[in-house]
């Protein structure tokens, strides 16, 4: 979903406004310059409220698609009057400017036979016995299952046993 059209303005700045039900703001990119290359290529700038300031609400990644080798921004837009960050990518036109579209969060997919989050289920918690292989079920065990402590005893508890123990 288009959100929004930046275009370079006389100076080379990519400027323009997203609007979405919620969040309206006039944005520009300011090139982040960094020998880092795990680095943002551009912070995104927000035009304050009271139209005097840029303040910082992202940043954007440069990144290539592996299906047709075209390259694009994708990133975060994030500010406190919003409930969660707006995840946007960019894409160039032939007129130079960007379409920003709206992305939905992907969830994190789960291996074949794991439960996930959101079905509520959790998986079957087995005891292991000392060789780290499972117990066979239906085999009796004492304590509570958290193993021997290694940790040597306090201290203070220490001299009290010996006391008590005199």
């Amino acid at each position: 979903m288009n959100i929004g059209t930046l275009k370079a303005n006389g100076d080379g700045v990519h400027i323009g406004r997203i609007v979405t039900m919620a969040f309206a703001a006039t944005i520009a990119l300011r090139e982040f310059v960094s020998t880092n290359e795990r680095a943002p290529a551009f912070d995104v700038m927000a035009l304050s409220a009271d139209r005097r300031s840029w303040v910082k609400v992202g940043a954007l990644w440069e990144y290539t698609s592996n299906e047709t080798g075209e390259v694009f921004l994708s990133g975060r837009i994030d500010d406190p009057s919003l409930d969660k960050p707006i995840d946007v990518a960019l894409f160039r036109q032939n007129d130079d400017s960007y379409n920003v579209a709206w992305r939905r969060p992907q969830r994190k997919r789960t291996l074949p036979g794991m439960v996930s989050e959101s079905d509520g289920e959790l998986p079957p918690l087995t005891a292991t016995a000392t060789g780290g292989e499972p117990e066979q079920a239906g085999a009796t065990t004492g304590g509570d299952g958290l193993g021997e402590s290694t940790a040597p005893a306090p201290k203070g508890k220490a001299k009290a046993k010996e006391t008590a123990d005199a």
